[in-house]
């Protein structure tokens, strides 16, 4: 079998960065390179693999039981994050960590510091995989790509290995909210499955923010300004002011656990006119519907003050918590549960504070919690993942289909 190590960077090594300005599926042509490469390498395993129109892959490996067992799905995204480059990464590799601030070395003065993110210190001893801090990593979810890759090639090259009926999906543009929009789940075949797609080891989660995204247009007037007092309206100081007027609080530096939050993700404009971009988080659905309201009304209180057309939102609903589908069938968390404790981790049930394709194939009658896959820090020049999480990870894949085929 392939060193878990040399897969997971042979995939960072190709670009997939999908984009939500975008309006073709998949968003970018360029996730499709990985998937054509996971596509042949399912094939040369002798696993029927392929790749739609959509970009999605499925993959099934028949079941090798003489009895009914429950197909299993393990679901990751190939697509990494716009909030920062992934091309071109060079990932750093930093055997036996001691936990020392680790020089991110493609930037000058750049470092993974332990007094800024002290849960490197959780690694102590173990082998990290690091940024050179001129692009993200990539774990988010190449980890969790390569995870169930490795499990597949073992599943196959091991026929002792009992196991019910196999699917695999790797999916695009989950980081832009578009992960299953055109998800085929009868054709999956799975009657349950996991997303590869949580964080540091031990991480399970059935619960996720409900989420929308907001666009929020100023209009301004331009005057020259020796002539414009009385006369212009600035879009980009009004655009500084709507973001004002959101509770001071309610960002998601300041919040943990189930708090929500308003986050301003980007902005551009001139004094003639100016776009603000928000996503809107909330666990509790009150909550949620009640800060979509309130983002609204703060429009409505710009217009007041600065006529009516001054402030113009686009709010888009994104994805629900999943708590409500999958409590109903909470085995598939106690196998996950029971499958970590067989792979000596201690299981960490918590909120996801973001979204998985799971949430919404939960809504799709696809029963879908959300298993770690090992790396931090995502979306960032600072993600790093740990050798030693991949590959507990993958144990806790095979443990899940050892589980429901000895039911």
């Amino acid at each position: 079998m392939e060193n878990i190590l040399d897969r997971f960077l042979r995939y960072v090594a190709i670009d997939t960065q999908s984009d939500e300005n975008s309006e073709t599926q998949p968003s970018t042509a360029k996730q499709l390179d990985l998937q054509k490469v996971l596509c042949e390498e399912l094939r040369a395993m002798g696993i029927e693999a392929s790749v739609d129109s959509y970009g999605y892959l499925f993959a099934t490996i028949p079941s090798n039981v003489d009895k009914p067992v429950p197909a299993i799905g393990f679901i990751s995204h190939v697509d990494t994050s716009p909030d920062a480059s992934g091309k071109d990464v060079h990932p750093q590799i930093i055997p036996d960590y001691d936990g020392t601030p680790i020089a991110l070395k493609g930037v000058e003065g750049l470092y993974l510091n332990p007094s800024e993110f002290p849960e490197l210190l959780a690694h102590k001893g173990e082998t990290l995989v690091t940024t050179d801090g001129t692009t993200l990593l990539g774990a988010d979810d190449k980890a969790g790509v390569a995870e169930i890759m490795a499990a597949a090639e073992y599943i196959v090259s091991h026929p002792e290995f009992k196991h019910g009926p196999v699917c695999i999906a790797f999916t695009p543009d989950e980081e832009i909210g578009r992960g299953v929009v055109k998800f085929d789940v009868k054709r999956f075949g799975a009657e349950y499955a996991y997303t590869m797609d949580g964080g540091d080891e031990g991480e399970l989660e059935f619960e996720n923010f409900n989420a929308a995204s907001a666009t929020v247009r100023i209009q301004g007037r331009n005057v020259h300004p020796g002539y414009a007092k009385g006369k212009m309206k600035n879009a980009i100081r009004i655009g500084m002011e709507f973001d004002s007027l959101l509770p001071e609080g309610a960002r998601p530096e300041l919040t943990e656990g189930y708090e929500g939050f308003f986050h301003l993700i980007s902005y551009s404009g001139t004094v003639e006119q100016a776009t603000f971009s928000y996503i809107i988080r909330d666990h509790d659905l009150t909550l949620y519907e009640n800060k979509k309201k309130f983002i609204c009304s703060v429009a409505d209180e710009i217009n007041r003050r600065y006529g009516e057309g001054t402030a113009t939102v686009d709010v888009r609903h994104q994805y629900y918590n999943m708590r409500s589908q999958v409590e109903p069938h909470y085995h598939i968390v106690t196998k996950a549960l029971k499958a970590m404790e067989m792979a000596g981790v201690k299981p960490r049930i918590q909120p996801i504070r973001g979204g998985t394709d799971g949430a919404n194939l939960s809504y799709m009658g696809l029963p879908c919690p959300n298993i770690f896959a090992g790396g931090l820090n995502f979306h960032g020049k600072m993600e790093f993942v740990t050798v030693e999480n991949m590959q507990k990870a993958f144990q806790v894949i095979l443990n899940i289909l050892s589980l429901y085929a000895e039911e």
